[in-house]
Order: structure tokens, then C-alpha cells, then sequence
């Protein structure tokens, strides 16, 4: 028989309160702290897979021959399936166990990452980073749901805070990693580690993890929500993706962020009229669970869109390599290592506002003063604000994901994890597409007149548009043959009008996580938290 959780959603009012105090699960099957190292192990995968890829882009484009657009889609192609499928596969795991869920995302996210090491063609690899993402997707909520369905509610932000930290530190040793293996084996090395990292994660799981399904789980599919919702999601990431080169004043811009208005319009009528929705909409009539929301994106915004332009400064402006800009951000991952347990800790003991609410200070703070780094700037001082960043970032990861989970029913906790995590995948792309977007803006604006006071010959209007995209990463666009003197010269206006946009986009996202503060004042401490606590095992 399997063994599995069964929790009557009944509360004091009811006369049956849920007990916190539940029968021991026997040996480790079931074991709370067991039971995050193994999604720990699994969860690290998607995350590190978020960043590391991007240290190969450069390794694959050379071996498979690819174009600039191609290699793009490595990436954009992982991140649009992962946004898509979040939400429906967290409704798989609430309908069919998170622990199979979560089983079956491992074992397909490293298959995949095999596939990918062995693949001969660019087609192939994007193939792949599609079903990563699909694979990734079940196994992220159904992790939020297991640990939410594992621990008492007084170790439940203990255990988010471990999570989180797993999250940032692979999200922020993605590149070091990603720099040490493509630079000393080769760029399928990046893809083929998922493959032992996933067999420890299953077998882990099969020897650990218990199934866990509330009583009243659902039981049927909203297949036309599921594909609303889907559509929906895929035309506005799509858009945030293509944006940049679209434009943002652009009609088929426009088009798919139409599309995705009228689509999220029809998922929320349609909702209200089915009998068991993908996501019942009274969820959001919680406050703090909109909130939580709302935080987790504009920290997204913040977080990604800022770190996007840094690698760039790090190595373009620099002129490190991928391994040393990776080091460079030891300060931003050792915070949030540190840091999230911490958060748990605070969040346990004082609820989640205060702490939500000083991580978004701490988060403007720090990208105000990125907002203020030069070509010159020292070690010491870019160090200081990644630290902060990253002091900023770990109470924020901790405190609005138990906002999110801890405010949800228990059997909505796979909803509640998808959502979570299609907020951080929505933040991240608008981040990136936004802060892009203000970057080459200004770029284009200063470009022409910098060139110009630096006495360098005119640009053609073809030449100008190549040389105003090639400072948007930090590259100063120096032809062959370029006299040493000349070409000097191109470089400081190329990195001074890449320091003058970056310093602009740091500055809105300072702005965006200053009004996030406000959002953090909305939030409070799930009232379903106690759902999952302690839940018999039978």
C-alpha cells in the first residue's frame, strides 16, 4: 500500500482541528530535514540550469555552428516552457501526489540534460531545453508542496529559508560553475552533471519522500483553464522575450501582449463557472497571498534585470573571465546562503512583514549603489553591494514564498508553489526586458554625442545601430586595424556610455523595489500554514 497523507481541512470553527502533533513517520521515510535534502538536490538543477547555460552559449555557438538568434533560444527556450507549465504541473502534483511529481521532473530534467551533452545540432539542443523546462516545472512546486505538507508550521519557515538558499546559491554559482567546466572540460560537461545530481535525487526520493495529498485534493482537470492560462503565459513571456528586438513600440509586441490580456480576461471568467478551477480565484481574495505575489515579481525585476547588466560590467567592462566575474559575485551568493536561514528564523519569530519589508530596503539600497559603480571601480566597493543584495534578497525569497504557500489551502499548496514560481520567472523576464529596454534606450540617446565630443569620425546610421548594440553588453565596437590610440579612445566612450545605461536601469530597479517596501507592509503570516503540519502518516 502506498503510504500516504490524508489531512481533513477542518480548522477550530469546525470542532476538528488539524493536529500539529502527528504519528512519526517510520525510519527516514517522511523525515522533515530528509526530506529537504532531497528536493534540495532536485531543486538545485533547475536553478543552477538558470545561469550556468549561459558561461556555454558562447562554446556551443562555436561548435554547432549556431547564429546569435539560436543561441539566444538555448535560453529563451528553457525559461518560456518553465513560465508556461508552473502552474499546471503544481496542479498535477495537488492531483496526483507531489512526491510522484516531483519523481518524474527529476528523472526527466537530467534526462534531458543527457540528451542535450549528446546532441550534435543546435535544433536538437533547443528541443531539449524545451522538455528541461517542461521536466523542471513539475518538480519545483511539487518541492514547495512536499515541504509544506513535511514540517510544523514553526519549522516551515526554517526549512523555505534552507530552500531559498539552495535556489540563490545555484542561481549565483551558476557562472563560476558553468566558467570552471566549460573552460576545463567542455560545454556538454554543463549539461551531463545534471545526469549524476539526478540519479542521487531519485534515488534520495524513492528511499524518502512520502506522498502527501490533502482529503479533499481535486480530482478532475480544467483542461480549457489549462489552456487559457497556458496561452496566456506564453504570449506574455513571449513578448517580454522578443521585445528587445521587436521593439516595444513594435505591432506584433503589442499583438501578444494583447493576446495575453484577453486571455487571462477569458481563464478568469471561465474560472469563476467550473466546477474544480485551476486556480480558484477566491485564493486572491487573501491579501498577503497577492501581495507575496506581487513582492516576488518585483523582486524578479530587481534581482535578474540587475544582475543581467553586472556579468556584462564584470567581464566586458573589466575584462574578466567568466570564472573571475563569478567569483566577483561570491559576496551576493554567500549573503543569501547565510542570510536565508536567518530570514526563516526572524520570519518565524516575528512574521513576515518586518523582515519582507527591510530585505526591499536593503535591495533599493544595493541597487542604488550599483547604480553608482564606474569602469574604476574597485573590488572592495562592487563587493560591498553585491553583499548587500544579497542580505537584501534572502529574506524576501523566504518570507513571500511562505506568504504565498503558508496563505494557500493545503490543497492548493502545488498552485501556491507554481505560482511562486511563475511570479520569479515573470519577474525575471520583465526584469530583463524592461531594464533592457531603459538601457537601450539611453545608450541610444548618449552614444552619438559621446562619440562625437571624443572627436572620433561620424557613424553611418547602419554603423551607429551596430555600435549602439554592441555597448548595450559593455563591448566596445572596435574594427581591425583600428590605430592602438584610436581604438583606446572607442573603448572609453563605449564603457562610459554602458556605465551611463546601467547606471540608469539600476536606478529603476532601486525604484521598483522602493515601492515593493509598500507591498511588504501587506503581507502576514499564512493563516493555512498549519494545514500540512505534522501530518499523519498511514
Amino acid at each position: 500500500m502506498t503510504s500516504q497523507t490524508t489531512l481533513d481541512k477542518t480548522g477550530p470553527g469546525d470542532g476538528i482541528p488539524p493536529s500539529p502533533s502527528a504519528a512519526p513517520a517510520k525510519g527516514l521515510r517522511g523525515h522533515p530535514w530528509f526530506t529537504l535534502i532531497t528536493v534540495a538536490v532536485g531543486v538545485m538543477m533547475v536553478a543552477l540550469d538558470g545561469t550556468i547555460v549561459a558561461i556555454a552559449n558562447p562554446a556551443i555557438a562555436s561548435d554547432l555552428g549556431a547564429t546569435f538568434a539560436e543561441v539566444q533560444w538555448i535560453t529563451n527556450a528553457y525559461f518560456l516552457a518553465l513560465a508556461v507549465a508552473l502552474i499546471t504541473a503544481g496542479k498535477l502534483g495537488d492531483r496526483f501526489g507531489h512526491r510522484q511529481t516531483f519523481l518524474i521532473g527529476v528523472v526527466g530534467f537530467a534526462a534531458a540534460s543527457g540528451a542535450i551533452g549528446l546532441s550534435d545540432s543546435i535544433a536538437a539542443v533547443i528541443v531539449f531545453r524545451v522538455f528541461q523546462g517542461l521536466f523542471g516545472a513539475l518538480l519545483m512546486p511539487a518541492a514547495l508542496g512536499l515541504l509544506r505538507a513535511t514540517f510544523p508550521a514553526e519549522k516551515l519557515n526554517m526549512a523555505i529559508g534552507i530552500w531559498g538558499m539552495v535556489i540563490g546559491a545555484s542561481t549565483a554559482g551558476g557562472p563560476i560553475l558553468g566558467g570552471v567546466l566549460v573552460e576545463h572540460v567542455n560545454w556538454q560537461s554543463v549539461f551531463f552533471i545534471n545526469v549524476p545530481v539526478g540519479v542521487l535525487a531519485v534515488a534520495l526520493g524513492a528511499w524518502i519522500l512520502l506522498d502527501h495529498r490533502a482529503q479533499n485534493a481535486p480530482r478532475s482537470f480544467d483542461l480549457l483553464g489549462i489552456g487559457l492560462l497556458s496561452g496566456a503565459m506564453f504570449c506574455l513571456v513571449w513578448a517580454l522575450i522578443k521585445a528587445p528586438e521587436w521593439g516595444w513600440g513594435a505591432g506584433r509586441t503589442w499583438l501578444f501582449l494583447v493576446v495575453a490580456v484577453a486571455a487571462f480576461a477569458l481563464f478568469a471568467i471561465w474560472e469563476k463557472r467550473v466546477r474544480e478551477p485551476l486556480i480558484p480565484l477566491t485564493l486572491f481574495r487573501s491579501v498577503p497571498l497577492s501581495a507575496g505575489v506581487v513582492l516576488m515579481v518585483m523582486m524578479a525585476i530587481a534581482f535578474m534585470g540587475g544582475l543581467f547588466f553586472v556579468t556584462f560590467y564584470l567581464q566586458n567592462v573589466h575584462g574578466m573571465s567568466p570564472v573571475d566575474a563569478g567569483l566577483h559575485l561570491l559576496p551576493l551568493t554567500g549573503m543569501m546562503i547565510v542570510g536565508s536561514p536567518l530570514a526563516g528564523i526572524a520570519i518565524t519569530k516575528v512574521g513576515p512583514r518586518i523582515p519582507l519589508a527591510g530585505g526591499m530596503a536593503f535591495t533599493a539600497l544595493a541597487m542604488y549603489g550599483m547604480s553608482t559603480l564606474e569602469t574604476d571601480t574597485g573590488s572592495g566597493i562592487m563587493s560591498l553591494w553585491f553583499a548587500l543584495l544579497g542580505l537584501g534578497l534572502a529574506p524576501v525569497m523566504v518570507g513571500a514564498t511562505e506568504v504565498i504557500v503558508g496563505n494557500a489551502p493545503m490543497e492548493l499548496s502545488g498552485v501556491a508553489g507554481g505560482l511562486q514560481q511563475s511570479a520569479m520567472q515573470i519577474g525575471g523576464s520583465l526584469g530583463t526586458a524592461v531594464l533592457g529596454a531603459v538601457m537601450a534606450s539611453k545608450v541610444d540617446s548618449d552614444l552619438a554625442g559621446n562619440w562625437a565630443d571624443a572627436g572620433l569620425p561620424p557613424l553611418s546610421p547602419e554603423q551607429q545601430a551596430a555600435a549602439s548594440e554592441a555597448v548595450q553588453v559593455g563591448v566596445a565596437p572596435v574594427a581591425p586595424d583600428t590605430p592602438a590610440e584610436v581604438a583606446t579612445t572607442i573603448t572609453d566612450v563605449a564603457h562610459d556610455t554602458f556605465i551611463s545605461g546601467m547606471s540608469l536601469a539600476s536606478l529603476v530597479a532601486a525604484g521598483v523595489a522602493a515601492v515593493a517596501i509598500l507591498v511588504a507592509l501587506l503581507t502576514k503570516r499564512g493563516e493555512n500554514a498549519d494545514a500540512g503540519a505534522g501530518a499523519a502518516h498511514i
